[in-house]
């Protein structure tokens, strides 16, 4: 296994330079796809989005990505209009293919000079550069993964880790799923975002390792593809044991972990803009700082410790 490898960063970083944190200092989300299993476009699902998932994270000049389902294609294609492609970080929840399908039409895979690290927990029975290489292979794909692999490094982390990439601290956790998965908690200047998406809570229990993991943060992207109704099994086959959660369940965490915003995230492909909005209203009837994950839609945390460092001493 190999270690994963941190942007590079001053050798040193004395406490004054925080002092002088600029005003635009922030913890950026952007979502770059928001469905949970299958892309899913349409008049019916324009507003939020139908591409799978991908979150972008950025701060302090340097950026994660959360997954590469098919909203990275889009993503891909902005960082070489904008220049920032040559070096690329992207952590991999799990390996399901709604997860990893965008990797093949991610541009930078194909450019002279990029450095792509791809990041995840452990994979049963493969290496993750062999999982990874599986779905490109012909006659499923024209281009096979050995003719851009000198560009990509994997890592796989152990259960428990707490990495820095260049400016951001990634921390992470197991979550409940038929195949492993791992949560990210990332933290910058204060600011706080954990990702966990595909993981199934067990009912009349919150999962203490994932209430750790969210403790104070300020935005949770929690997996919320089913409603209450349909994981029981009264509206349709029940989806107990399916790995993924509700609503409900993400406000249960939010609430234990002091959590400021819930963002409900890996909605069902069949899932309309209306019904998605539906459930955020149902959300925040209970926990009022509901918001539903949709693409191209950025969410902003400005650096705590510069709003600190204005204060009167």
């Amino acid at each position: 296994m190999q270690e994963p490898l941190a942007e590079t960063a001053p050798t040193t970083r004395p406490d004054h330079d925080k002092d002088r944190r600029a005003p635009a200092d922030a913890l950026v989300v952007r979502f770059w796809g928001v469905r949970g299993s299958l892309p899913s476009p349409g008049a019916d699902t324009a507003v939020v989005g139908g591409n799978t998932a991908c979150v972008e994270v950025t701060g302090g000049g340097s950026r994660v990505i959360l997954d590469a389902g098919s909203g990275l294609r889009a993503l891909g294609d902005e960082l070489v209009a904008r220049g920032e492609h040559e070096r690329t970080t992207l952590l991999l929840s799990h390996v399901h293919w709604d997860h990893v399908m965008g990797l093949p039409f991610f541009a930078p895979l194909y450019m002279s000079g990029s450095a792509i690290q791809l990041v995840s927990g452990a994979v049963p029975g493969m290496s993750l550069h062999d999982v990874l290489a599986a779905q490109m292979v012909k006659p499923l794909f024209p281009v096979p993964f050995e003719v851009v692999s000198s560009r990509v490094r994997t890592v796989e982390l152990p259960e428990r880790a707490r990495v820095a990439f260049g400016a951001l601290t990634v921390t992470t956790a197991v979550l409940n799923h038929p195949d492993p998965v791992i949560a990210y908690r990332i933290d910058y200047a204060g600011r706080s975002v954990v990702y966990a998406t595909d993981t199934e809570h067990v009912e009349g229990r919150v999962d203490a390792r994932l209430v750790e993991l969210c403790r104070g943060a300020d935005l949770l992207i929690y997996d919320a593809q089913y409603t209450p109704e349909e994981y029981r099994g009264e509206v349709g086959p029940s989806k107990r044991g399916w790995g993924h959660s509700t609503y409900e369940a993400g406000v249960d965490v939010a609430r234990a972990a002091s959590v400021k915003t819930l963002a409900l995230f890996h909605h069902d492909p069949r899932r309309s803009d209306a019904q998605v909005s539906e459930i955020v209203q149902r959300s925040r009837a209970i926990f009022p700082s509901t918001v539903a994950a949709r693409e191209a839609v950025s969410l902003r945390f400005e650096a705590a410790s510069y709003r600190c460092d204005l204060a009167p001493r």
